[in-house]
């Protein structure tokens, strides 16, 4: 009987315990978050004189920050998968494929940002109006860089220009590497990369090797003497541009008499390639070629010559030097006759 009642009196000091830390618990965890929320509602001083309507505290700070960082995680994963989409519905065009990324990961920051901004607690209503004004006075002081990201904007929508293009621009052979909404980035033969501003490729003159299709044509100028066969000649230097390899099958060599210089007769051949970058080697290929067909052909290769004719009086002796024995004044010397 002393033992059943010893077990109730445990029983219920084990229930008693487990009651009190229970409680503990909820009151722990009840302080912790009145803690918490009292961090959460804290007003910030420097962002709440800028505020209209809702106080700025740390929690919306907080939530401003979380959803521009949920915003670039999903722009990076939307774009992942639209390249992989696109792939699979047999687009490999790559500029192709970044131009729409970089378009989709524009549009959802934009979207992402004013998001963040309602949570802030700023009234984008209010804030656009009140901007309005401010954008004018911005605009006249910043109009060479928003000139800049309006281009950028027209690039990527028009697509006139794309990644791994191959361009000419004020002079220079460049390949796009990267197209920001304020400048390009681009790599020239000598691997210099160069950063040209996005207003420069819009209202600028701008040669696109690449625009419609990659062939790109190779010339090379040669020059024979006038006294070969110009019939054998040019057979010559067609079957050495045909024999050229990694040539485009597209469009057949050809070969032009381009004019008739001061020492040789000019010829023009050209080749078809689809590599833009990799001309000059083509363009040295073709050359080597060029030289070993018309080495083996036995035509020489003019080079600049120049003939010296002498009229029938020249090496004679002048009229003076007849008169004072055939010998013409030293320096200082008078050519007075002797006495």
């Amino acid at each position: 009987m002393s033992f059943r009642i010893q077990d109730a009196a445990a029983g219920d000091a084990t229930s008693d315990l487990a009651q009190a830390a229970e409680e503990l618990v909820d009151e722990t965890v009840e302080t912790i978050g009145s803690q918490i929320q009292q961090i959460l509602d804290f007003h910030i001083p420097i962002l709440d004189s800028i505020a209209t309507d809702n106080p700025i505290t740390v929690g919306s700070t907080l939530g401003f920050a979380i959803v521009l960082v949920a915003t670039f995680w999903a722009s990076r994963a939307l774009q992942s998968i639209l390249a992989t989409a696109l792939r699979r519905r047999g687009v490999t065009d790559e500029g192709t494929i970044g131009t729409t990324q970089r378009l989709t990961h524009y549009v959802l920051i934009l979207f992402g940002f004013a998001i963040a901004i309602e949570v802030l607690g700023f009234d984008l209503t209010a804030l656009f109006a009140a901007g309005a004004v401010v954008a004018v006075g911005i605009g006249f002081a910043m109009q060479n860089i928003l000139q800049n990201f309006v281009s950028g904007f027209i690039l990527l929508i028009e697509r006139s220009i794309k990644p791994a293009d191959v361009l000419e621009v004020e002079g220079r052979i460049v390949r796009v590497e990267t197209m920001g909404v304020r400048a390009t980035i681009v790599r020239t033969w000598d691997d210099e990369q160069i950063i040209i501003p996005n207003s420069t490729l819009a209202q600028g003159t701008v040669k696109n090797f690449t625009l419609s299709d990659e062939l790109y044509r190779v010339r090379c100028k040669v020059g024979v003497a006038y006294e070969t066969d110009l019939d054998h000649a040019q057979e010559v230097l067609l079957a050495a541009a045909r024999g050229m390899e990694g040539r485009s099958t597209a469009k057949d060599p050809v070969v032009l008499i381009w004019e008739f210089g001061d020492s040789s007769i000019v010829f023009d051949v050209s080749i078809w390639i689809h590599n833009v970058w990799k001309s000059r080697v083509n363009r040295s290929q073709l050359n080597h070629a060029i030289w070993k067909g018309l080495k083996e052909a036995g035509i020489t290769i003019a080079f600049p010559q120049l003939d010296v004719h002498f009229d029938p009086g020249v090496g004679r002796p002048s009229a003076t030097e007849r008169r004072h024995g055939g010998e013409a004044a030293g320096p200082g010397e008078s050519l007075a006759p002797a006495e």
